[in-house]
């Protein structure tokens, strides 16, 4: 019964980190761009939107658009949208070229100008592990700590943006 119980609450603890805060987002990895980009990233801004979104997804496509004006609209009070197209990358973690190509014909279209990052082996097995369906969100601070729970499917603009205020809200 003590193992048991035991198991129960590390799990608990393991669960309330997620909620609380306490889980960091770390990686070093690359832009669809090529260019290096560091879990840093997050320090420039009070709070970063990170939207994992797959080239075969519907509704990732769909929000993007508002996904890019939230990025405009929101940019003086220190939020940026960082995006993650999950499969551009294969099992072993190279660079898919027909997937890439489709995700930055898909950025160009949506005019989803903001920062999209390519998942390394590092984020995959870090915390995109558990990710099973997209459009996925989590919202980060500026130390890279996971705010809240994961946000699962596409929401609006305006909706997206009534979980922004409400987040920099209890932030103060």
């Amino acid at each position: 019964m003590k193992k048991i119980t035991g198991v129960f609450v590390l799990l608990f603890a393991l669960a309330a980190a997620t909620v609380y805060g306490e889980t960091k987002i770390e990686f070093n990895t690359k832009d669809l761009k090529g260019k290096q980009v560091m879990d840093s990233i997050f320090a420039e801004n009070e709070l970063t939107m990170i939207n994992v979104w797959g080239t075969f997804c519907a509704p990732c496509i769909k929000e993007m658009p508002d996904l890019a004006k939230l990025n405009k609209a929101n940019k003086s009070k220190g939020v940026r949208v960082i995006g993650i197209p999950i499969d551009v990358v294969g099992r072993g973690g190279s660079i898919q070229s027909r997937e890439k190509r489709n995700a930055d014909a898909i950025i160009d279209a949506t005019k989803a100008d903001y920062t999209h990052l390519v998942p390394s082996k590092e984020m995959l097995s870090g915390f995109l592990y558990g990710i099973q369906a997209v459009p996925a969100t989590i919202f980060v601070d500026s130390s890279g700590n996971q705010i809240g729970d994961i946000y699962f499917g596409a929401r609006s603009q305006k909706d997206w943006q009534k979980i922004i205020d409400s987040i920099l809200a209890d932030k103060k």
